[in-house]
């Protein structure tokens, strides 16, 4: 689905600590007309909206009223020096039913525009769909693609049944207004486009972009970019907001677009007629790739980002470490059906990577990840890369898989210096942007072609590396980078938070933390962490001073 926020002009208290409860639960909607049982946050579907600004001290209180285990991670807030908040399971003890965890981090870099958005997924994702993918399966086509949580807007009267709620953004002529948009899907890139007017690209994931004029635009899984646009139209009636499913066939996919509307306050009429055309280079995807690398980071722009003033110029750092990810559709190990990086599907660890370093807990992981692709039979293992703190990386994903593909670093964001077809080689490094590569902290692969990027590794801990694809990241499409500093005096890496929850090895150490009686101790069982790794449709807003989202 997709997750819009449009906001008015506001301004934010400097109030140095925010505090939230999220209780989680079940409950039942129809957005599509068929009762669906799907995840809530204090019974709200989508979840509710988080402001903070740069520099809050946030506390969030988790109660966990469903019957499984539980964990929330932040894609897109740099958990600076705290991979203890990060709440994957190389960082995290899931947290068990019936019991609550208080996530507590400073809204820190990137500032201004930066959000994290993630969507529910239904509640029996850990049964129908794992199994579905256990078995070899594919996810196959979804019901559909949500607005703001929200159904289409009956269009048409074969495909979309009558009296299903849409979402409606009211707007005034001759005004300009910023939308913000998610793709907080599990695994489908989607078109975004307005009916009749152009969308001014200023954001991609809290970092301003040189500004561009598009009639559509594709956002991948994970992906998150704003827009400034203006209300020049004459009115005669309403207009469509379109998200459509990229790069599948159309006339079979046609009835899981999403569709709101745009209502003037003069507005004469209902939309009424077809939907404005997604692009036509659904067969030519080598057009499609001018769109991502057309996008440059606007380094005239005011506020945080890592080029400030010019004065970091990332293309003349040399290059401590290369690491070739490979991704191949998914392959037979065991028995069952796995997904791969360098030939390797990751295991979860039964104890997380930093708590069993701590506590001196062997064999829980190997640092053993290789750095290019290896000529060696497909395995499992818990394998994880061996960053060097305050090293400079560069990545190549190389996508020899047949489908689009989202990664994604946790607790960073990174250059994104070049992007083709084919394989890469070290002469493709010619073709990189060594001046104004945007920054982002999700960025798209696309089938038989390569991403480079590039991050500093400043922020020690242990990050997870992943394709967002929900699907490929279950079957094993991920490892984590330890980056540990050899000095560590405490003042580049916090220590566990005094609530940290222990699993695996360590479970003797945990106490009982119900919020209702009769719940035992957890062990862990990484295999349920997908059941509830959700995507919160909680934005996070992060701005070092006032702006205006009605501009």
């Amino acid at each position: 689905m997709i997750h819009i926020a449009l906001l008015s002009r506001s301004s934010l208290a400097a109030d140095p600590t925010i505090s939230y409860d999220f209780k989680l639960s079940y409950i039942t909607v129809s957005p599509l007309g068929v009762p669906q049982k799907v995840l809530a946050i204090n019974g709200q579907f989508p979840g509710p909206l988080v402001n903070a600004t740069t520099n809050n001290n946030v506390i969030i209180k988790v109660y966990n009223d469903l019957d499984e285990d539980l964990l929330l991670t932040w894609p897109g807030i740099q958990m600076r020096r705290n991979s203890w908040q990060d709440g994957v399971l190389g960082t995290n003890c899931p947290i068990p039913p019936k019991w609550d965890f208080n996530y507590t981090f400073q809204a820190s870099y990137p500032d201004s525009f930066s959000s994290a958005g993630w969507g529910f997924y239904p509640a029996d994702w850990g049964l129908a769909l794992r199994a579905d993918l256990d078995s070899g399966k594919d996810l196959g086509m979804p019901d559909g693609v949500l607005i703001n949580g929200k159904g289409p807007y009956r269009y048409n009267t074969t495909l979309v049944p009558d009296g299903l709620p849409f979402e409606t953004i009211k707007v005034d002529p001759g005004k300009t207004y910023r939308f913000r948009v998610h793709n907080v899907g599990t695994s489908t890139s989607l078109n975004f486009r307005i009916q009749g007017h152009n969308l001014l690209l200023v954001e991609t994931e809290g970092y301003y972009t040189v500004q561009q004029n598009y009639t559509s635009f594709d956002i991948h899984v994970g992906q998150s970019s704003s827009f400034l646009v203006t209300m020049d139209q004459n009115a005669t009636s309403d207009y469509y907001i379109v998200a459509s499913a990229r790069f599948v066939n159309e006339s079979i996919w046609q009835k899981v677009t999403g569709v709101g509307i745009l209502h003037y306050s003069n507005s004469k009429g209902p939309a009424a007629g077809p939907l404005p055309e997604a692009p036509s280079d659904i067969y030519n995807q080598w057009s499609a790739m001018n769109q991502p690398k057309a996008i440059r980071q606007n380094t005239s722009a005011s506020g945080a980002r890592p080029n400030p003033q010019g004065s970091y110029h990332y293309g003349s750092i040399n290059v401590t470490d290369t690491y070739i990810l490979r991704s191949l559709p998914p392959s037979t190990i065991d028995g069952k059906l796995r997904a791969t990086l360098n030939g390797i599907s990751f295991v979860n660890p039964a104890t997380p990577i930093r708590l069993a370093d701590l506590n001196k807990v062997k064999g829980s992981y190997k640092l053993d990840f290789p750095s290019a692709p290896l000529n060696r039979t497909f395995h499992r293992d818990t394998s994880i890369i061996n960053a060097t703190y305050k090293g400079f990386i560069e990545i190549i994903l190389q996508n020899n898989d047949t489908r689009m593909q989202s990664f994604h670093m946790n607790g960073y964001s990174f250059f994104i210096v070049g992007m083709d077809w084919g394989i890469w080689s070290e002469n493709s490094r010619g073709s990189y942007n060594k001046w104004d590569a945007i920054s982002r902290s999700t960025v798209e692969v696309y089938p038989g072609g390569w991403t480079a990027v590039l991050a500093s590794l400043d922020n020690a801990g242990v990050w997870n590396l992943r394709v967002e694809n929900l699907d490929r990241w279950y079957l094993g499409q991920e490892t984590y980078m330890r980056i540990i500093n050899p000095e560590e005096n405490g003042e580049t890496e916090m220590a566990p938070p005094s609530n940290v929850l222990y699993c695996g090895a360590l479970a003797s150490k945990q106490q009982d933390r119900s919020h209702k009686s009769g719940v035992s101790i957890i062990h862990g069982n990484p295999n349920l962490f997908f059941t509830l790794l959700m995507a919160l449709c909680a934005v996070f807003h992060f701005q070092l001073k006032v702006s205006s989202d009605l501009l």
